[in-house]
């Protein structure tokens, strides 16, 4: 890549970095550390949500699949803008009677105690840590791809980055380079895609040129009962996983918190759009590509000097606007959720924020292993969603919309979800393609309400 390109980039990592170290200043707690002092507005909110949701697996590995795949995988990542629609409408109006938490377990833990906070915790942690390897992967790819070094050096320089100042400014800083990171990335990808269409001949010379399997929503490369499975398992993977929750309790209020909800999902339909199209883009232009490398290679190929740095710096901003917010979840999902109610005495102000950022650089390091291990980031993405939606999603709706039930409940309805996510997927195999997630989910569903029946038709003693 050019000079001028690459020091564009090192200006704007060098930015980020002072930036996120600057807005730390003053942190005292633990609650400031992971909700601030919840008076961010509606636009705020809407930026710093999407900044955190659009990953490096909804970009360059939509990109990626959408090469592979065809514009299936659009519609099937669409599952996740509708959550974020029906959390706008049904559950950000709510979570002010939540005021006093700072976390997701400490959400389950009104209703379910200890047992439920500390699992959501655990659960949280590697859900955060799972996702934030899908993050650090990307930016090792596109370290890669842009700036020549390996793969592995692109994941600790970014991963370095991400860490020192999540680690030190924890959501306050989070907040302010998500507002700077979407603002970018906002313009960056539109722009790349436009000139790659325009190289392209259009969108009806994508059309002229690449097979009509790639614009079927249903055909060889995705059956209908594989779209659907894969579409709800972006619907409800990431529901309300801890970093998404932080942002419904940093709102000024219940209305401008639904407000940015909506917009961001609003903002993710085409966004996924605009994504995907660069795959195809990519495929019309290199059909011997790696996959992998579709979005940097369009970018390298489309934009002149200059141009291509802020996208690349723009692609950079997508990875870690994403990887900072789960670093800092799962921090304060272990200390809030599992370290804090298994204690004999609390941790004080000072001590917990001590901890939380020594937590931090741990999960940094675990989310480097996940990275390594596997490097398709919408597989790692998918693969963190086991340790969430088929345990936790189910009883925290019934909290966030006010359905009282016990820890027995609870309990039983997630070892039900965890037990049938393991039979389907790792014994069956997910038989016709449907993801054991949904099936985990499912079968949660029915034993969480089953069992809250049995509750409340037992006689009281």
């Amino acid at each position: 890549m050019p000079i001028l390109d690459n020091i564009i980039v090192v200006l704007y990592l060098g930015g980020i970095l002072a930036l996120g170290l600057w807005a730390g200043r003053g942190i005292r707690n633990l609650k400031e550390y992971s909700v601030v002092h919840r008076q961010y507005p509606a636009l705020i909110i809407f930026a710093t949500l999407s900044a955190s949701f659009i990953g490096g697996g909804f970009s360059t590995g939509n990109a990626s699949n959408v090469f592979i795949l065809g514009v299936a995988n659009i519609i099937a990542l669409w599952g996740f803008s509708l959550k974020e629609l029906l959390v706008a409408t049904f559950i950000a109006p709510r979570v002010h009677r939540f005021s006093d938490c700072i976390s997701v377990g400490g959400v389950m833990g009104l209703d379910y105690g200890r047992s439920g906070q500390v699992i959501t915790g655990l659960l949280g942690v590697l859900v955060c840590a799972g996702i934030t390897g899908a993050q650090v992967g990307a930016i090792g790819v596109v370290f890669h791809e842009f700036l020549g070094i390996s793969r592995e050096l692109g994941i600790y320089i970014g991963c370095g980055i991400v860490i020192a100042y999540t680690t030190i400014g924890g959501m306050r800083a989070i907040v302010l380079t998500d507002v700077i990171q979407f603002l970018l990335l906002g313009i960056a990808l539109p722009l790349a895609l436009f000139l790659g269409l325009r190289m392209v001949g259009g969108v009806s010379g994508l059309q002229e040129t690449l097979p009509p399997a790639h614009f079927a929503v249903f055909g060889e490369n995705m059956p209908p009962l594989m779209l659907g499975s894969l579409f709800l398992s972006f619907c409800v993977g990431e529901t309300l996983v801890p970093p998404y929750m932080q942002r419904l309790l940093i709102g000024r209020n219940p209305r401008e918190t639904s407000e940015g909800t909506l917009y961001s999902g609003l903002f993710s339909i085409p966004f996924f759009a605009i994504t995907g199209m660069i795959g195809l883009v990519a495929l019309a232009l290199a059909p011997d590509l790696n996959p992998n490398q579709a979005m940097p290679f369009v970018i390298k190929t489309v934009l002149p000097v200059g141009l291509r740095g802020l996208a690349v710096a723009g692609v950079v901003s997508i990875v870690m606007s994403s990887a900072d917010s789960f670093l800092n979840a799962a921090s304060v999902s272990l200390i809030n959720d599992v370290v804090t109610p298994l204690r004999k005495s609390a941790l004080s102000e000072k001590r917990g924020l001590i901890v939380a950022k020594i937590t931090t650089l741990a999960v940094g390091v675990l989310a480097v292993v996940f990275a390594m291990r596997i490097e398709n980031i919408l597989d790692i993405l998918l693969f963190s969603y086991n340790f969430w939606a088929p345990v936790v999603l189910v009883p925290l709706l019934a909290v966030l919309m006010g359905y009282k039930a016990s820890t027995k409940t609870f309990l039983v309805g997630a070892l039900c979800g965890l037990t049938s996510l393991i039979l389907w997927r790792w014994v069956l195999g997910d038989p016709g393609g449907v993801d054991g997630l949904v099936i985990g989910v499912g079968a949660n569903l029915v034993a969480f309400a089953g069992m809250h029946r049995i509750d409340r038709s037992a006689p009281v003693e």
